[in-house]
């Protein structure tokens, strides 16, 4: 009893020395309090003392920092996490600056998607017209508009800020498309020569009703021209170039296959949205008023949509490009210098640069690859769909499930940019056009072959070849979203100032129609010479992939020279 009572005393005595010990440091308040979240760094610190060691610890002998941090010690060691939270997030700068880019991308999309479908409904249905007007619209009306245009851009660059630019532009295209549906196509009656046209066709051989076709029907030629140049100036060369001002290059591999993501939700709602107006019209007494409601409201939405679009950018402008958390201001103040050298100059330039060439390849390849594939697709789908009624709703169902896969398509595009890098994700559009083009030029050269497999699904060869050429439309202008418009817009970021404003503007507005004019001078001379498109269908088939081979060595010499510019930066 007395060794145990003794044992006890000890351990009493031991104790109430350690309590003491910390009595006295308590007076260290500022050295004694441990933050919450640093609770590891404490404990490693209690981990030093030796349980069986001496009353008071050694630690504590040398010094009270080395047993306990001071709170600035702390957060240098380890720093208080960040707040998290809806709040938190939609403070921070990244999402005050991508939310407001993906918005304007989701309006520009969703206009250019009704602007789409409109168009080719008004001239592959206008009286004595048909798929065959395509190529003579592409050639002697889009090239020389945004020949004429480029000019334009380059004088209004030079004099004007590119804000002024932008809402000009917009508002002038917004303009124009309020005004057709209200003013011009009412008055088509009057306004469309076919006095005219009927008296040049009595005189001219048969091929050439395409081009008295584009005549004729002028207001909807007018139109077509304008619904292209908003895809390649306001999406290609307005929008990108700003997002390449205010998005650096981190940023863009991380955001730009994102912005689709959101973006291509517009391509479902606006071809829902096509396909409800569409049907306004079935079973109407008078098909031309029902198609004219029909016009103003689908011009109505593209207004709308518009008003959206300016007023987010609005908000970049006043919000966003101002805060340095944003946007580094040396990277704005670079943007925002003025090149004044002219087209002639500029011209000269670029042709020197490898660099801009190899992207206007890839431009010009993809433009003339797709209006060789959709010119046959459009002339097989008039044929199962004569009624404009009908055809306008096919366009309106193939746009939403256009949209559909291309959020798929979002998401395995930045996982195939992060894992495979630019040069893979550049080469997915051409690999598919080319996969997917043998698939329907056999539907349209070989029927007889796919008859068992038509016969099982129930369906006809040329019904299997619209769905075939729709999927390949789906497809490639799905993998162009996700991939090769990011990829493409990614390369110019390392470019200098004068690349990046007139190298994109000539590669975006001429390279683009450049591609499609030459493809559609092609199936020009193709149908003058055979005496129809049908006939032209081999040649086309050869002639496309070639097209794509040309494209997928430019996108490897590039990818060279892109990791190059990367590395030096």
């Amino acid at each position: 009893h007395l060794l145990a009572l003794t044992r006890r005393t000890a351990v009493q005595v031991r104790m109430a020395r350690r309590f003491a010990a910390v009595l006295v440091l308590s007076g260290h308040a500022e050295a004694l309090r441990v933050p919450r979240p640093q609770l590891r760094v404490a404990g490693r610190a209690r981990a030093m003392m030796n349980p069986r060691g001496p009353a008071i610890p050694s630690a504590l002998r040398t010094s009270h920092a080395t047993l306990y941090a001071t709170d600035q010690a702390v957060a240098a060691v380890e720093p208080e996490p960040q707040k998290r939270g809806l709040k938190a997030i939609l403070a921070s700068p990244e999402t005050k600056k991508v939310v407001p880019l993906a918005l304007i991308f989701f309006c520009i999309l969703f206009n250019y998607t009704i602007l789409r479908d409109t168009k080719d409904v008004l001239v592959v249905t206008a009286p004595k017209s048909g798929a065959e007007i395509i190529p003579f619209l592409k050639t002697y009306v889009n090239l020389p508009g945004a020949i004429a245009f480029t000019v334009l851009y380059g004088s209004l660059s030079n004099r004007f800020s590119q804000p002024q630019v932008f809402r000009g532009v917009v508002s002038t295209f917004l303009g124009f498309f309020a005004c057709f549906a209200w003013l011009l196509y009412p008055n088509i009656g009057s306004l469309h020569p076919h006095g005219l046209a009927d008296a040049a066709a009595k005189i001219l051989p048969g091929s050439f009703q395409a081009p008295i076709a584009v005549i004729r029907n002028w207001t909807f030629s007018l139109f077509y021209l304008a619904a292209e140049l908003w895809g390649s100036v306001v999406a290609s060369l307005l929008f990108w170039g700003f997002a390449n001002s205010v998005v650096s290059v981190n940023e863009a591999k991380k955001y730009y296959p994102l912005f689709g993501l959101f973006a291509n939700v517009a391509l479902v709602f606006s071809g829902q949205f096509v396909r409800i107006v569409s049907k306004l019209r079935a079973g109407a007494a008078d098909p031309a008023a029902a198609w004219g409601l029909s016009l103003k409201l689908l011009m109505g939405g593209v207004v709308a949509s518009g008003g959206v679009l300016l007023g987010a950018y609005e908000y970049m402008q006043r919000q966003v490009v101002t805060d340095p958390r944003c946007v580094d201001p040396s990277t704005l103040k670079k943007s925002k210098t003025k090149t004044k050298m002219s087209m002639r100059d500029s011209a000269k330039y670029l042709a020197q640069s490898k660099y801009i060439r190899d992207l206007a390849t890839l431009v010009i390849g993809y433009g003339m690859a797709i209006n060789i594939v959709e010119v046959t697709w459009k002339a097989n789908l008039k044929r199962r769909f004569p009624d404009p009624a009908a055809y306008s709703a096919f366009m309106g169902a193939f746009s939403s499930t256009t949209g559909g896969v291309t959020l798929f398509m979002m998401l395995a595009g930045q996982r195939i940019l992060k894992k495979f890098g630019w040069g893979v994700a550049a080469a997915v559009t051409p690999v598919t056009l080319l996969a997917t083009g043998c698939v329907f030029f056999s539907l349209v050269l070989k029927p007889g072959v796919w008859a068992p497999l038509c016969g099982a699904l129930g369906t006809t060869p040329l019904m299997l070849a619209v769905l075939v050429g729709a999927a390949q439309n789906i497809a490639s202008k799905s993998t162009k979203y996700a991939l090769f418009d990011p990829c493409k817009e990614m390369a110019y970021i390392p470019l200098d100032a004068e690349q990046k404003t007139k190298g994109k503007a000539a590669v975006d507005v001429i390279g683009n129609p450049l591609g499609k004019s030459g493809g559609a001078l092609v199936q020009q001379m193709l149908i003058l010479s055979l005496g129809s498109l049908a006939a032209c269908t081999p040649y086309l088939a050869t002639i496309l992939f070639g097209v794509i081979f040309l494209w997928l060595r430019a996108a490897r010499s590039l990818a060279g020279q892109f990791e190059a510019k990367m590395a030096s930066e």
